[in-house]
């Protein structure tokens, strides 16, 4: 009898070789067959059966997303499992849906069908949108609708007449022409406003759904991967146990799972949100049998609770920093050290917490009247309406829920505390909160439950070590996940990294103007350059003082990134030399390969300064525990960024040129040598321009 490793292995073997013959002049790479391989073997649980979890590094030039697609489908499809491919970026998102995936298709066997997930804001709900089209002044029970111009007027008339006749699909992003900001936030659906009584037929997100239910691959981002399994998993997308994930650009996971574990509250707005609501209540009265308006005198008397507790915490706050007993930064911003609350917040949100209890209890006792009249009243467009208020309620409700839950957290002696601090504006004060780890709840949300999990990254080492990333994501050495690291086949002793002997270090007050006369020395007879800055300030006023020189520059922020780059190739391509510069986000993701990069200037290590208060926090933490920020965070994380903005060099085998790192602290500190050790092997050198 077969076995199902062996059909598997088959099945993979045959693909392989269809696709192989089917790709003119197709070459085996050996990096992607191992990464194939490895693969294989952990979703058959060689490395261990009950974790069946990896963790690969492979560089720049593998083409691991091909592999990662010959590995995971046959696999999924053989074990009824939905395949999840989560990005970071929309950039690789488009390349596996416009490319990568019909490159496969073909052949493989079992043969897969495959979608594009999106988000409900990407898709407009087709009741909002009827409602605008014929001109209703209400969009709800409770919300009106904005005014519109005339040419928002003849869209929202042309959207409503391509959904309609079914020659538009309701999202966003296959519209060809722009939707304006403020008009979609009145058509686009949201969690709240979706009632199941009104019935689905016509809704776009939930056609959307529905094709997500029927695909064998499923293609994501991790901020939409990350939102559905903070909510238990399956909302939108399937169940993680029926899920093999394989999440690219997985570097990314630790700060996105930090922003969806996040919560806030705006005292005065949440204040004035509730104000608003407990005015339009009355009009639900006459929509609601006896039963139905006892819940709603409950939902009242929990409002005449909860209101004018926000009021006296707000003012309260308001008190203590106009006497200066509370003393935020000039952006307004205070964190709390260690996470210690004073007593009249820890007080203030005591109280909160039980008034929100108490109001969520009332909440869900009205919607649940609601629904019911809604079954004796199907299509009721009044009802659906005031089950949305009721609804966004309940979400606020939830929001406020997870602040308290933060913000009062005890923080126990092997814990880490969240981040937690207050941002005061003009007419409000946010309370904010932020856990710093949280490795405990990727384990919980996914590692502990999918079928299998395969994350890859060019970069997930930090300083030539796995533990970095493997800390901040709650995997353990010794958990059974599998760990791989394949190098790149490029051949990097062809290129150059060049560190000149600066007279001045970036911690010095000259710095800019010493960049400012470096910097035309090393562009001097190059064809196609990039120079990466680490502040907009301060690539602004280099780039300021070389154009007074006379110099021709592309620079960030003056342009839209598509444009900067057209322009820059197409100067490439006609013989003119062009100079791009660009602060970090052009250190990651950047794909000039061949002619459009042979120059690239580095012009400083990539030490991010702990501003934020999750950054601040964290270091403290760290400091609390004996142990050393700078060493622990900043520099496993600039060894991660360096690595990235190396990497925009050699895009292709046959690529080189040279690397220029105006930051001689990489031959005087003590960190760095491991620094220079972690990157790719480029033929080193020290000097001047020849």
């Amino acid at each position: 009898m077969t076995s199902p490793s062996s059909v598997y292995g088959d099945q993979v073997r045959a693909n392989y070789r269809r696709l192989s013959q089917a790709i003119p002049g197709f070459r085996p790479r050996r990096e992607q067959n191992f990464l194939v391989a490895e693969i294989g073997k952990v979703l058959l649980g060689r490395h261990d059966p009950g974790r069946r979890i990896l963790v690969a590094e492979a560089g720049t030039g593998i083409g691991k997303s091909l592999a990662y697609l010959q590995a995971a489908i046959p696999w999924a499809r053989l074990n009824h499992k939905t395949l999840v491919i989560s990005t970071a970026t929309l950039a690789l998102q488009e390349q596996l849906v416009g490319k990568d995936l019909p490159l496969f298709q073909p052949h493989c066997q079992p043969p897969f069908h495959f979608v594009l997930a999106k988000g409900r804001a990407r898709y407009c709900c087709a009741h909002r949108l009827q409602a605008l089209a014929e001109g209703q002044g209400q969009l709800g029970l409770f919300e009106a609708a904005g005014e519109l111009t005339p040419a928002q007027q003849a869209q929202v008339a042309e959207l409503w007449q391509a959904l309609a006749g079914q020659r538009w699909a309701g999202d966003r992003d296959s519209w060809p022409a722009p939707i304006d900001d403020g008009l979609w936030q009145q058509l686009q659906t949201e969690r709240h406003s979706c009632q199941p009584q009104l019935g689905h037929g016509h809704c776009p997100f939930h056609r959307a759904r529905a094709e997500l239910e029927r695909a064998d691959v499923i293609v994501a981002n991790h901020a939409l991967l990350l939102a559905d399994l903070a909510m238990g998993g399956g909302v939108i997308l399937p169940e993680p146990e029926q899920c093999l994930y394989v999440l690219d650009e997985a570097h990314h996971l630790p700060h996105i799972a930090r922003d969806q574990g996040s919560a806030r509250l705006a005292l005065g707005q949440g204040r004035r949100a509730l104000e608003q609501f407990n005015k339009q209540l009355p009009a639900l009265a006459a929509l609601l049998d006896e039963e139905g308006r006892r819940a709603l005198d409950l939902l009242q008397q929990a409002l005449q609770q909860l209101i004018p507790s926000l009021n006296r915490l707000y003012q309260a706050l308001q008190g203590e920093v106009r006497q200066g007993r509370l003393t935020p930064d000039e952006q307004g911003c205070l964190r709390f050290a260690a996470g210690e609350l004073p007593p009249l917040l820890e007080q203030g949100l005591g109280t909160i917490k039980e008034e929100q209890k108490t109001l969520r209890r009332a909440l869900d006792r009205l919607q649940g009247q609601l629904a019911e009249g809604l079954k004796r009243q199907p299509g009721n467009g009044a009802l659906a309406s005031a089950m949305a208020a009721v609804g966004l309620q309940q979400l606020h409700g939830e929001q406020a829920a997870a602040l308290c839950e933060l913000m009062q957290k005890p923080a126990g002696p092997r814990h880490t505390p969240p981040a937690r601090w207050l941002e005061c504006q003009r007419q409000d004060i946010i309370l904010c909160a932020t856990p710093l780890a949280v490795g405990h709840l990727l384990e919980q949300w996914c590692w502990s439950r999918a079928a299998a999990v395969i994350m890859v990254s060019a970069t997930f080492t930090a300083l030539n070590d796995f533990g970095y990333f493997r800390r901040a994501v709650g995997l353990r050495a010794d958990d059974g996940s599998h760990y791989l690291r394949l190098n790149s086949p490029f051949d990097y002793g062809r290129s150059h990294l060049i560190i000149p002997p600066l007279a001045g270090e970036p911690t010095d007050p000259g710095f800019d103007d010493l960049l400012a006369e470096e910097i035309p020395r090393w562009l001097e007879g190059q064809a196609a350059s990039l120079v990466l800055f680490s502040s907009y300030r301060q690539m602004n006023q280099v780039a300021e003082a070389l154009r007074r020189r006379g110099l021709s520059l592309l620079v960030q922020g003056e342009a839209g990134r598509q444009a900067l780059l057209t322009l820059h190739r197409m100067k490439c391509d006609g013989g003119q030399p062009s100079v791009l510069f660009g602060t970090g986000s052009f250190a990651e993701g950047l794909d000039l390969p061949g002619h459009y990069l042979t120059n690239l200037i580095i012009t400083k290590l990539p030490f991010a300064v702990p501003t934020s208060p999750v950054e601040e926090a964290m270091a403290e933490w760290i400091t609390l525990c004996g142990g050393n920020p700078f060493m622990q965070l900043t520099v496993p994380e600039a060894s991660r960024k360096l690595v990235q903005a190396c990497g925009r060099l050699l895009r292709t085998e046959t690529d080189q040129g040279r690397i220029v790192l105006l930051d001689r602290r990489l031959l005087t500190r003590r960190y760095g040598r491991a620094l220079l050790d972690a990157l790719p092997p480029f033929h080193r050198q020290t000097g001047r321009p020849g």
